[in-house]
Formats: structure tokens, sequence, C-alpha cells
């Protein structure tokens, strides 16, 4: 008998290859796929600030620091002002103490003694139309050098600490106008009648101002007080009639009021 031939559903049998499923379109390839090429690594950029500099500081920090600072610069002049008023002698220490600050912050703020004394008096000077105020209505130029003369000695004396600093220090480093123009200032308001009538030649005037600048002086004073042995009135006294001779000897006395 012929050997059966088997029908297809035999043929085919009830295996099957397994069919793989197909990829989504959406599917990602797996992070330990090799074939996934590596995308680089993206970092965030750190907020900018809005001045547009990375690392500016912001404005109320730098406000804050700048406010800081001028406090710290009118306590330092504050105290120099205060200290010059008592007639001690006055040092970058003594005024940093003061201030409640270091000697070292003193000098970042002033680069020496002098121009710290120089801005702490100069809202405390009078002007010379303040300082001859009792003399205002008179011609004589004898008295009103006279009285020049004692004003700025008498001022001297009350800030001698100050004044004494200020002048170890334009001593040391020289400068025109280092050192307040107070005593200069006195002698041209003092002769300023003579300068405006014109009955004094301006070469006498001149050599007049420059013997007075030498005799009037803060110098003179402490020669006398320091060297000579003087009593400070005495003194003061002394200088005013040196200054007085040696108008009187120069300029003819006024007969009547200024003009």
């Amino acid at each position: 008998m012929p050997p059966s031939t088997p029908s297809p559903s035999a043929r085919q049998g009830s295996w099957a290859p397994p069919v793989r499923p197909a990829a989504s379109p959406s599917a990602e390839p797996s992070p330990s796929d090799p074939s996934r090429p590596s995308a680089p690594s993206v970092r965030s950029a750190p907020p900018v600030p809005p001045s547009g500099w990375p690392d500016a500081p912001a404005p109320t920090a730098m406000t804050g620091r700048a406010n800081q600072k001028l406090r710290t610069r009118r306590a330092i002049v504050q105290a120099a002002a205060d200290l010059s008023r008592t007639g001690r002698d006055v040092s970058m220490s003594d005024i940093a103490a003061a201030a409640l600050v270091s000697e070292a912050t003193a000098y970042r703020y002033f680069p020496d003694l002098v121009s710290l004394l120089r801005e702490a008096i100069a809202g405390q000077l009078p002007g010379p139309d303040e300082a001859l105020a009792s003399i205002a209505h008179c011609a004589d130029p004898v008295e009103r050098v006279a009285a020049a003369a004692e004003f700025l000695l008498r001022h001297v004396l009350t800030r001698q600490g100050v004044v004494r600093a200020m002048i170890a220090g334009t001593i040391a480093r020289p400068a025109p106008s280092a050192r307040p123009g107070l005593r200069f200032g006195l002698i041209d308001h003092a002769l300023a009648p003579e300068e405006e009538n014109g009955t004094v030649e301006p070469a006498v005037l001149e050599q007049l101002r420059r013997g007075l600048a030498v005799v009037v002086s803060p110098e003179a004073l402490f020669t006398l007080t320091d060297l000579y042995g003087l009593d400070p009135e005495d003194a003061v006294a002394g200088i005013v009639a040196t200054a007085a001779t040696l108008t009187r000897a120069t300029l003819p006395p006024a007969t009547g009021p200024a003009s």
C-alpha cells in the first residue's frame, strides 16, 4: 500500500519560528546599545547678574560698601577735627584710635598726616573779613596789622598741636599749598586799604608783606616760647609790637576812616 501523503496542515506542523515584533517608530534605543551615538552633556549656564558680568556684585552690595567707606572717611576727618581743637600734639595713631579704626586704615584714606589735618581744619578757619571784623572801619595800617598779628598768634596757641604737626610735615615734604593760607590772608586784608588808595608804591607794599610773613608766623611764636623761653602771652605781645613797628616804619599813618 503506497505511503500516504501528509496533508498541508500536517506538513506545516505545530511549530513556527518566533516572530519578532516590529519596532515602534517612537521607540528609543537602549542606553547600553553600542550603536547609539553618545550625545555631549549640556551644562546649564549660571545666571548672569543684571550688570552683564558673571562675577559683578549686586548693586546693593556695591552701594553698601561705598557707604561704609564714606562713613569711615568721615569718622577719621571728624576725629582729626576734634583733636585739633584740644591744642595737644596730634599723630595719625591718635586720630585712628579716636575714630575707632586702625592706623593702617587711616593711611589708606589719607597718604600722610598733613593732608588729613588740612582737610579736617579747612572748615574751621575763619575768613579774613570775619577775623578782623572789629577793625573793619579802621584806616590805620599799624592798628590793622597789630590786630591781624594778634588774631593769628592766638589762633596758633589754641591749636598748636596741629600747627606743629603741619610745620613738621611741610618741612619734610614741602608743597606750596600744603598749609592753610590764613596768615597771608590776614596780612593782605590788613593792608588792603593802602593798596586800594594807591598811596604806597606796590613794591613797598610787597616788601612789607614779606617782612610781616616772617614776623607774624607760628615759627616766630615757637622760637620765642621753645627756644627763648618766653611765656606765650609775652611772646604774642612781643611779636605784635614788632609787626606794628615794622608797619609804622614802612607806611605813613592814616588820618581818616577806611573808604
